[in-house]
């Protein structure tokens, strides 16, 4: 392992519904960042939210993003380790990625060390207290019936059916983007109560859809949001020493910290 080579995590592209761009410029951007990292990254952590939707039928995936496919095609013949991690809009990814573009998928948060520190990492979805309806939602949606049962329908159907449920999924975090404290803010919560069990550095979660560095209660691990790409463009970078919240193209990019 050479030092100079950097960690990177990025989480909710949610490619497929148009933001500040369309998918497919954000796709377009998306492919610009793998770019500009690739000559440093040593791994690349997709932290959930990829997709706005996902759904593999066993011949059918969803139509689109071949020239990412093709960037992290290439990035693996690179040799740079790639790991994707499901959130609550792409649960349904299923061993596409694993057969055709050798990235492992991850379906519930994970502890490794990376460079001598140690990380929790998970997209957040269904952690920390509260939100019991969409909790019981999560355990109905990964449960192989329904699955079986959604795959029964033809794929046009199904995907503009799930488009729909995931678009109305996404308008219920609209009224909540601003940083609501560390007494509300249920991610952060969650990382100090793990804290007591997981004495890990880094609490490293998507699906907040705000970038978040906060210190937690030991006064040394830390709680990392890292954002969104539908409007802020930002991600992390942990250089062996040091994990950092960036922002891509967006200058005006604001980190939430409490120091």
């Amino acid at each position: 392992m050479r030092d100079h080579k950097k960690i990177y995590f990025a989480s909710d592209f949610h490619l497929g519904v148009d933001a500040k761009y369309t998918s497919a410029e954000r796709e377009a951007q998306i492919i610009r960042w793998l770019d500009f990292i690739k000559e440093d990254a040593e791994e690349i952590y997709l932290v959930g939210d990829i997709f706005d939707f996902w759904f593999e039928y066993s011949t059918v995936v969803p139509k689109g993003y071949l020239r990412l496919f093709g960037k992290l095609a290439t990035l693996r013949a690179m040799d740079i380790k790639i790991y994707f991690f499901t959130g609550n809009h792409d649960m349904w990814m299923f061993n596409y990625f694993e057969e055709e573009l050798d990235i492992p998928i991850y379906r519930a948060p994970i502890v490794r060390e990376i460079k001598g520190k140690q990380f929790f990492i998970g997209h957040g979805d269904g952690l920390g207290p509260g939100d019991l309806n969409y909790k019981l939602l999560k355990k109905v949606f990964a449960n192989p019936v329904c699955q079986w049962l959604f795959e029964r329908l033809h794929p046009n159907f199904g995907m503009r059916l799930a488009s729909f449920w995931s678009g109305r999924s996404r308008k219920t975090q609209v009224a909540i983007q601003a940083f609501m404290g560390a007494d509300k803010e249920w991610l952060l919560l969650y990382a100090n109560k793990k804290l007591d069990t997981v004495p890990a550095d880094y609490f490293v979660f998507g699906h907040r859809h705000l970038p978040i560095d906060y210190t937690l209660k030991d006064q040394k691990a830390r709680y990392i949001n890292l954002g969104e790409w539908m409007f802020a463009s930002s991600y992390a970078v942990f250089d062996g020493e040091q994990l950092t919240i960036k922002f891509f193209e967006n200058e005006a990019g604001k980190v939430y910290k409490n120091n």
